[in-house]
């Protein structure tokens, strides 16, 4: 058994990833670790935006060595007031009408996707059960194309179905399920969306978000992911 864990930016270069053993699949660099295998989403070792992000050659490549379970951690704008800075979900649904990527050429393309239940109860059991974070059970997360921030229009209509926006969860999780791999999604609020906070959202305010909550994400992850790694 190997977990898969997908991280942005700026987790790859974390202690987490750097004790990881270089490891490649058609051009997809990722990091063993004992029971594990990490897969930085916009590269090792270089930045590719969000929008041109190869998902489909990033789960391939997930599947190919052996991840049989996956769990994502990434950065969101929250859509909600009462979801600051710091907040963690795990999410159990997304709104994204415009993401289709598919692995298929066929009526096999015609698929449901979702957050696998299962292994989103084990996650959260282990993040409760090891941290001293909390950790809120469920979300809709909305993804969007990026890789600029949204408007406050923009902001507006997603909060009305949504609780979190982010550019790269929803094409992981619909791809995951493709491979029948179960996918859970750990999103970290590392901003307010765009017209939800005080002031307008600024690219200070995201980066300063993400270093804020790094440490805490990071010793965080250093407990929950090996106790995952032994959880079917």
């Amino acid at each position: 058994m190997t977990l898969g864990l997908i991280v942005g930016s700026a987790l790859h270069r974390s202690p987490l990833a750097r004790d990881g053993r270089p490891v490649e699949h058609a051009g997809i660099g990722m990091l063993e670790l004992d029971g594990a295998v990490v897969l930085p989403r916009h590269g090792l070792g270089t930045f590719t935006l969000p929008h041109r992000i190869d998902h489909g050659a990033n789960l391939a490549a997930l599947v190919a060595v052996g991840a049989d379970r996956i769990l994502s951690v990434s950065s969101v704008g929250s859509l909600r007031a009462e979801w600051p800075v710091g907040t963690c979900v795990l999410v159990d649904d997304f709104y994204a009408p415009n993401v289709n990527p598919t692995r298929f050429t066929d009526a096999r393309s015609h698929f449901v996707p979702g957050f696998d239940p299962v292994w989103r109860t084990a996650v959260a059991d282990a993040w409760r059960a090891m941290t001293p974070t909390p950790i809120i059970d469920g979300g809709v997360y909305a993804q969007t194309t990026g890789p600029r921030f949204e408007t406050p229009a923009e902001v507006r209509a997603l909060a009305r179905v949504a609780d979190v926006v982010g550019m790269t969860v929803a094409s992981e999780c619909i791809l995951a399920g493709e491979h029948g791999v179960p996918y859970a999604g750990l999103c970290v609020v590392d901003n307010f969306a765009n017209g939800i906070g005080v002031a307008p959202l600024t690219v200070e305010e995201y980066t300063d978000g993400v270093a804020a909550n790094l440490t805490r994400l990071l010793d965080d992850l250093a407990v929950v992911v090996p106790t995952l790694v032994g959880t079917p």
